[in-house]
């Protein structure tokens, strides 16, 4: 593969080109589309429900309709990136993310509207899976990664943060004006795109395309993002939920046994040996999870009970957007000077505190004493959190499995989103808390429990981050320890070493006073012991 890397001295590389800023700014662009479209319909439901005549039931889908699209189909937009060409995937995912923005703006029923969403949801399970790959291929690991996937990271943040705002501005126009605005911008993004992505070449060494893998995958990641979408209104005993999550279990057990025996899986089970690896998919879907489902909460809780307006609302979520927004290029130095483990976990720390802080709510606004601090924490703990689960996620992995990495990370972040929000309305609903005559003290009463299940998501991130403190066993502070990007090649691969205390990458090759023979014997046991990146 080239990249604007090639060919640049190793003096040079620390200062980045124009070119390379702007394939950066070029992605950040799609990944801020994604993030934007998710937040800004949620504000626009009303007004789409009063226009085109359409009930509950069916309004619920067009924000489900594109998560089913997101969640089902990220494993194989990974794997396709690798497979077909990260460049080749994202531009004509990101022409399809365009023309469904605009045709979601001018359909008139409400069952053309779902599908368009659908489509960008499908669209969106290719570009962010083959944005983030062109990142991590692009950029060499160390700190120039970890700067490029925090302000990356930062730009999805911030757009999930901005489209509150714009959602609220814009439904006072028409609510097509929110299903409009990412058309334009997401063509010009892929005018840009076409100059400055790097061509990728196609992954051919595997031998051919894992078909029943595909099939099984999406099938399962489909049926069980549905099953959760649908488990609030069915019932979470009822037998047609029990059912599905019984098939979609099937499915999976299916997939994992294909995935075993492949020749070319379309998920190499071998990278979940990894301790980091697994911890930051877990890490992703608590994160996300806790917080879509505090804004859920938060949403109804200002605009329903204090009667604030959706701009009002979306202002009141505003300084944590200008938080992250402003640290996106601090973020990659703490990294490397920490280790994401210690930020991932404070963050989750400062997560938990902001969300137990706002348990304090009451009837009367009190924004300076509650809202404010809780926003500020929660954003200084986004700031932290996303970027350094995205460089965990991806650090010491091949360049031909980023792509499947990547719909790995993205797969647990919607999933999370989907199971912990369905957990979390039905916790608040139990006991019928907004029936008809509920008096506002209930409806407050009945928000507090959700808020604490959101805390106790939070809090089981931070615990599931922890063993990643502990440093490996006899290593010293400064240490180098070794892992490998695969464990599929153990004569050719070559060994990466990375500091025990910051998982930042040292040198390649055998490690420093290493004999060769013992740096064989050693990666062969490295081999044995799954491949694992130890100290992460």
């Amino acid at each position: 593969m080239t990249s604007p890397l090639t060919d640049v001295p190793k003096s040079a590389q620390e200062r980045w080109s124009p070119r390379l800023w702007g394939t950066l700014l070029v992605l950040c662009a799609a990944m801020f589309l994604d993030a934007l479209d998710v937040s800004m319909v949620g504000v626009a439901l009303p007004s789409i429900a009063a226009d085109l005549d359409l009930p509950t039931a069916t309004l619920q889908w067009i924000v489900s309709g594109y998560i089913l699209g997101y969640g089902g189909l990220l494993l194989l937009g990974g794997r396709a990136a690798d497979l077909l060409g990260r460049r080749r995937v994202f531009l004509i995912a990101l022409a399809v993310f365009a023309l469904a923005s605009l045709l979601g703006g001018l359909v008139d029923s409400g069952p053309l509207l779902i599908a368009s969403r659908f489509v960008k949801g499908l669209s969106a399970a290719f570009t962010a899976p083959a944005g983030l790959s062109i990142i991590t291929t692009t950029f060499k690991e160390g700190p120039q990664r970890n700067r490029a996937l925090s302000i990356y990271t930062t730009c999805a943040a911030t757009g999930f943060s901005m489209g509150l705002v714009l959602s609220g501005l814009l439904t006072e126009l028409s609510w097509r004006w929110t299903m409009l605005l990412p058309a334009p911008v997401a063509l010009i993004a892929l005018v840009f795109a076409l100059r400055l992505i790097p061509h990728s070449s196609r992954d051919d060494s595997s031998g051919g395309y894992d078909l029943p893998g595909a099939v099984t995958g999406t099938a399962a990641m489909l049926l069980l993002v549905f099953t959760v979408v649908e488990a609030p209104e069915a019932g979470w005993a009822s037998a047609r939920t029990l059912l599905s999550f019984l098939a979609a279990a099937a499915l999976l057990v299916a997939f994992v046994l294909i995935e075993r025996r492949s020749a070319s899986p379309l998920v190499r089970l071998g990278v979940l040996r990894s301790g980091p690896q697994v911890r930051a998919q877990l890490g992703a879907a608590a994160f996300f999870g806790s917080y879509v489902a505090f804004q859920f909460i938060v949403t109804q809780y200002m605009q329903s009970l204090l009667g604030w307006s959706a701009l009002q609302t979306a202002l009141a979520f505003l300084p944590a957007g200008v938080l992250v927004a402003l640290s996106s290029t601090k973020i990659g130095g703490i990294v490397d000077r920490f280790g994401t483990p210690r930020v991932i976990a404070t963050g989750f720390a400062l997560l938990v505190v902001g969300y137990a802080l706002f348990l304090r709510i009451s009837l009367v606004p009190q924004y300076a004493a509650v809202v404010l601090p809780s926003m500020l924490l929660i954003g200084a703990a986004c700031a932290l959190v996303f970027p350094s689960l995205n460089i965990q996620a991806t650090n010491g992995v091949a360049d031909r499995e980023q792509g499947m990495v990547s719909g790995l990370l993205n797969t647990s972040i919607q999933v999370g989103g989907a199971f912990f929000l369905a957990v979390t309305t039905a916790v608040i609903t139990a006991g019928d808390a907004h029936g008809g005559g509920a008096s506002p003290q209930a409806v407050l009463d009945g928000f507090r429990p959700g808020l604490a299940v959101v805390a106790a998501i939070a809090l089981a991130g931070l615990l599931i981050t922890l063993p990643g403190l502990r440093k490996p066993r006899g290593a010293a502070a400064g240490s180098v320890v070794v892992a490998r990007s695969s464990d599929t090649d153990a004569a050719t691969s070559v060994p990466v070493t990375f500091d025990a205390a910051t998982s930042a990458p040292v040198t390649s090759g055998p490690a420093a006073g290493a004999s060769p023979a013992k740096a064989a014997l050693r990666d062969r046991r490295e081999v044995r012991g799954g491949g694992v990146v130890r100290g992460g």
